[in-house]
């Protein structure tokens, strides 16, 4: 749709993104009031379920009024393809405020979290289970004020548009029974809600995987990590709070919002603290009537003269004893060398903008980026077309399921996220792989070309910043911006229903800012281009 455009009585002035649907800031032409258009696409229209749930949402969302949910001004149909009209929200979403470090002091994401807990009351009081939390779905305008959005696949309890065993939204926050295709009910909003909270206090998402399956294995059988919370400084009371909203058991979370709703405002307010724990003041805080002094005492000194006397005697024996041979520390084993491989041993790093701590086990990663050497080796041998760059530049315009493959073919694999960030960044949280210096001339940045992949000195692992983006593992849901910037890449263009990678490292093109260890930006999973290369990395055996 060419802009501007009109829609009935609103001009549409901006597209800011969509899958199934287009969304557009507008302008109600009648009253002069800035509005958010969402548009129902011309394909999705054809798809007769996709079309009755996105009505389903203008009719749910339309009757809802609540200060925390975006407002429904007007929906209906033009041209055949439904609309609804919404407020139009000034700020952020919370997955940008979590990623930039907005979301402020530790009572601050508390209120942020009462906010969505009191909007997700409301909307489970009037039977509607929103089942699509998450912090793309809230909305924070510049005084703090939280908007619950998206109601695209709530449902009430009278009315499913899901197939048998369908189970929909964002993987990461779904409860083990919308993974297990169980039927859904207002306690996997708890859940979500406990997923998102932990992601609100500690900047991390509690569950991660390098595949989907890895995702779903750990929702079902994985316990939620508190240590991040704990180096979050959540008090216990918070955490206990976030880890009953996420149990496995649907039955053992909090029954409802409001029991939620009460206890954050106690911890808010601090009266929680009292009624939950009462602390005693340490004896040697107490004070106590001072006694007044008898013969006792000079007793009490007299055996303690005699026990020191003791002790030193003792100690003058045995400093004139022989000593003993010290025993000689045998090291222990070092892992095999595998040539072109740095291996990173087991242990914790710092993760994330925020220095969260890690664990990882040992594993070995490329040296360098994959060269077009190295893949026309793997092209030779599979038949694929070899690249027909320089041999010692790093191999570019291949998607992830070609990397995979020359991953699988060398015996190796691609990197998850946090292997690749523990690589780049050591164990100390540097921002660069050289420390935390912003010393462009230590990396192919700001550039108009790619350098061979051993252009740069290894620290420990070759151009770890810029040259080429690198493909990690790991899916994860794209912003409305991200699918349509893609959409003007990619034909047929994007969804954010399909899969979405990431890349990390920055590329030649790029400022240094996006070279920083813990940067990322996500793409298509088939989205190929003249600035993204890989590296493998290989578990200790």
């Amino acid at each position: 749709m060419q802009i501007p455009a009109t829609v009935g009585k609103y001009e549409l002035l901006e597209f800011l993104g969509g899958g199934m649907s287009h969304v557009y800031r507008g302008r109600d032409t009648v009253i002069d009031r800035p509005v958010v258009v969402k548009l129902l696409t011309m394909e999705a229209c054809q798809d007769a379920e996709a079309k009755a749930r996105f009505l389903q949402e203008a009719r749910l969302a339309g009757n809802i009024q609540h200060e925390n949910i975006v407002s429904v001004f007007d929906f209906g149909e033009h041209d055949g393809r439904p609309f609804i009209v919404m407020e139009y929200l000034k700020g952020e979403d919370l997955r940008d405020a979590i990623r930039g470090g907005r979301t402020g002091s530790l009572i601050e994401r508390m209120k942020i979290a009462l906010q969505i807990a009191d909007a997700l009351e409301y909307v489970n009081g009037r039977g509607i289970v929103h089942r699509d939390i998450k912090p793309e779905n809230v909305h924070i305008d510049p005084n703090g004020r939280v908007k619950l959005m998206d109601f695209g696949i709530a449902k009430t309890a009278d009315l499913s548009l899901t197939k048998t065993g369908m189970t929909m939204g964002t993987p990461y926050y779904m409860s083990p029974e919308q993974v297990a295709g169980r039927p859904v009910t207002p306690l996997v909003d708890i859940y979500a809600f406990g997923m998102l909270f932990y992601e609100l206090l500690t900047g991390v998402r509690g569950v991660n995987g390098d595949t989907i399956e890895a995702v779903l294995f750990q929702i079902l059988n994985q316990p939620l990590d508190p240590t991040p919370m704990v180096n979050a400084g959540a008090p216990p009371q918070v955490r206990a709070l976030v880890l009953r909203c996420v149990e496995k058991k649907a039955e053992d979370r909090p029954p409802g919002f409001r029991v939620v709703v009460e206890e954050l405002r106690g911890l808010i307010s601090g009266s929680a603290v009292e009624k939950t724990q009462a602390v005693a003041a340490p004896a040697w805080l107490v004070e106590t009537p001072k006694p007044r002094r008898s013969m006792a005492i000079w007793v009490v000194l007299a055996a303690l003269l005699l026990v020191v006397g003791v002790a030193a005697a003792w100690w003058v024996m045995k400093s004139q004893a022989p000593r003993k041979p010290l025993i000689t520390q045998v090291a222990p084993p070092q892992p095999p060398v595998i040539p072109g491989m740095i291996y990173i041993p087991v242990g914790s790093f710092l993760a994330g903008e925020q220095n969260t701590p890690v664990s990882l086990p040992a594993f070995y990663i490329d040296e360098t980026e994959v060269s077009n050497l190295e893949f026309a080796e793997y092209c030779r041998s599979t038949g694929c077309a070899a690249p027909e760059a320089e041999p010692d530049l790093p191999v570019v315009r291949v998607t992830a399921a070609q990397a995979r493959d020359y991953a699988k073919w060398k015996g190796k694999r691609l990197p998850s996220a946090l292997e690749w960030e523990r690589a780049a960044r050591g164990t100390k949280g540097a921002k660069y792989p050289w420390g935390d210096a912003e010393d462009k001339s230590l990396a192919n940045i700001d550039g108009t070309a790619l350098k061979p992949v051993r252009a740069y000195a290894g620290y420990p692992a070759y151009q770890m910043a810029g040259n080429a983006w690198e493909i990690v593992e790991g899916e994860i849901p794209p912003s409305a911006k991200a699918v349509a910037r893609f959409s003007r890449l990619l034909s047929p263009p994007p969804t954010a229903q399909e899969k979405w990678i990431t890349i990390r490292g920055g590329s030649f093109n790029m400022p240094l800012a996006a070279a920083a260890g813990y940067e990322w930006s996500p793409i298509p999973e088939r989205y190929s281009s003249s600035d993204i290369g890989f590296r493998c990395v290989k578990p200790v055996p």
